[in-house]
């Protein structure tokens, strides 16, 4: 399968109930790549790479977290980076 790579920025409740920590956790799992900030303004913005399927999978499991609270999420293609690892920044 192709690989992509996405920037993604989510609004709600996303910081300080364990989001970047959780994307780290699904990340590693599925193999992705790419990492996970908090913004000044309360948002949380994230770069991931890997396939589709694979980074759909990642946004699902965060959506479905018991704490976070997704309200809005805006996302932007970009072109593919050479990275290893994802990280929390």
């Amino acid at each position: 399968m192709e690989k992509i790579r996405r920037q993604y920025t989510f609004t709600g409740r996303v910081q300080g109930v364990g989001f970047r920590y959780n994307a780290k956790y699904a990340a590693d799992l599925l193999g992705l790549t790419g990492w996970v900030s908090n913004d000044w303004d309360g948002r949380v913005t994230m770069e991931v790479q890997g396939t589709e399927e694979d980074i759909d999978r990642l946004i699902l499991r965060l959506q479905s977290h018991r704490w976070i609270r997704i309200d809005y999420i805006s996302k932007r293609n970009l072109p593919l980076k050479e990275e290893n690892g994802f990280r929390v920044r």
